[in-house]
């Protein structure tokens, strides 16, 4: 398969040395995803990989991506690719695009003691500990993202809001309750449920004169989708011994517990790698409410995966509200 003018410019390749052919599968339903082989001016080979779609959505999918990867790589370079570019197909303008560092995966995520690399609970520490960059035309750290990310293919709105527990309330909670009435009709026992976690328990347990003893939460990039499926070992742009990595972020300036839900909801991060985690990355104040903070952050991924899928993911996400509405209301 030839290359498209529009990706042999943006990563300034020689058509006439340059491949592409399928490679593995995407999370987007409808997405497609591929390797770009070369060979640089000195003979030696190398390779990207992208992904294309169709439609506004996979626009908006890769803008996102591409902002969240580079926010990721950014903060912890070895933490996961390097995006170098997104847009339109030059032959096929109905198609977009997004090409990264090639990242070739090797297996299971590996201890600490069985690598010199540091294990992604030391990396994932390190980016949670980090304040998140003050975004354009603001004087100090906001949480949200300078793009619309997608959590599955859902769109989340990210913009920008000093109050952690507002941009959950509103940015995430409500939102997402929103997308699950139009995929599943409306449900006024969600409905209410949803709206009484938002304002009454979100608050109390998350409230930015209740975290850290009235300072908050520190606004830090998370990856926003990091369940075990997306992350792995491997090595990034074919460069050195491989390491743990992540991939498909839907990255948000956030509180650092965020990225403990879906982890929680999913499993394949037991308590040797949280130990580690927090190691470097301790508990919020007050610690006592952690795992309840871990349940409210949870509840959202059982929200959109109910929007997305239906099912059984309705129970779930109305079995943590009746406990947290019942402790904290």
């Amino acid at each position: 398969m030839k290359i498209d003018p529009a990706i042999a410019k943006l990563l300034s390749l020689d058509a006439s040395t340059t491949s592409v052919s399928s490679h593995g599968g995407a999370g987007m339903s409808s997405a497609s995803t591929l390797k770009i082989t070369t060979r640089t001016s000195d003979g030696e080979e190398k390779q990207y990989f992208m992904k294309t779609g169709t439609g506004n959505e996979a626009e908006i999918m890769f803008k996102g991506e591409h902002a969240s990867l580079n926010a990721l790589h950014n903060a912890v370079p070895t933490l996961c690719p390097q995006s170098f570019g997104h847009g339109k197909l030059a032959d096929n303008p109905t198609k977009s695009f997004l090409v990264t560092d090639f990242l070739d995966l090797s297996g299971r995520l590996t201890s600490s003691s069985s690598s010199s690399a540091p294990p992604l609970a030391q990396k994932l520490a390190k980016l949670h500990t980090a304040p998140a960059p003050i975004p354009e035309g603001y004087s100090q750290p906001m949480f949200g993202f300078p793009a619309v990310t997608c959590c599955g293919d859902t769109p989340q709105p990210n913009d920008y809001k000093e109050s952690w527990a507002d941009f959950y309330a509103k940015n995430r909670l409500m939102f997402v309750l929103k997308q699950s009435e139009k995929s599943n009709g409306s449900d006024k026992e969600l409905r209410d449920l949803v709206t009484s976690t938002a304002e009454e328990v979100v608050p109390r347990l998350i409230g930015d004169s209740h975290l850290n003893n009235g300072k908050g939460a520190m606004p830090v990039v998370v990856h926003g989708d990091l369940w075990s499926g997306n992350a792995s070992r491997g090595r990034i742009a074919g460069q050195g011994d491989a390491q743990d990595v992540v991939f498909d972020p839907s990255a948000c300036y956030a509180h650092s517990e965020y990225e403990l839900g879906i982890m929680k909801m999913f499993g394949g991060f037991g308590p040797s790698f949280l130990k580690e985690y927090h190691q470097h990355c301790p508990k919020t104040e007050p610690v006592g409410e952690y795992e309840d903070r871990v349940a409210l952050y949870e509840l959202y991924h059982h929200l959109n995966h109910h929007a997305l899928f239906g099912g059984g993911y309705r129970s779930g996400a109305v079995s943590i509200m009746r406990k947290l509405i019942k402790k904290y209301s």
